[in-house]
């Protein structure tokens, strides 16, 4: 295992325990720099002595080869974009049917609502970082997305 690229933080899974515990969740995972974290809490005790090695593996990191399949889908581009804060499903209007928050070629102000992400039931609003113009929006409605994906380009 290679300390320099994969090194843990252990920080980032204090904190992704916390986020699991405040939002009630089962499973939070994250993934940066070809580094995955996953985070989870057992549904319900189990006592199995035959397999007390794998339960604690949902903490370990992932094989590096799984990342560089995900890192050639990622536009260059999104270095700047909007984020995803969290693991979820993008709405880019606030209900079905309606108009979406902003298109590209709408000129949005810092803290104007661009996106929701779902999780758990809970629609959190994604906003503008910066005020400009929308450029590019890497997802499409109802598109399941992952912590620190890239999701809208405001320049």
């Amino acid at each position: 295992m290679s300390t320099t690229k994969n090194k843990l933080d252990t920080g980032l899974v204090r904190e992704l325990a916390a986020i699991l515990r405040e939002a009630d969740l089962g499973e939070v995972e994250v993934e940066h720099e070809g580094l995955r974290i996953r985070v989870s809490k057992p549904a319900a005790p189990v006592v199995q002595a035959a397999m007390a090695a794998p339960a604690a593996a949902p903490v370990a990191a992932a094989p590096a080869a799984a990342p560089v399949a995900d890192a050639a889908a990622v536009p260059a581009a999104s270095e700047k974009a909007i984020k995803s804060p969290m693991v979820g499903t993008v709405y880019l209007s606030p209900e079905p049917g309606a108009k979406q928050f902003v298109a590209v070629g709408d000129k949005v102000k810092k803290g104007d609502t661009v996106l929701l992400v779902e999780a758990m039931k809970t629609f959190n609003p994604v906003e503008a970082d910066k005020a400009g113009v929308v450029k590019e929006i890497y997802v499409s409605d109802s598109q399941p997305v992952e912590y620190g994906e890239a999701l809208i380009l405001i320049e």
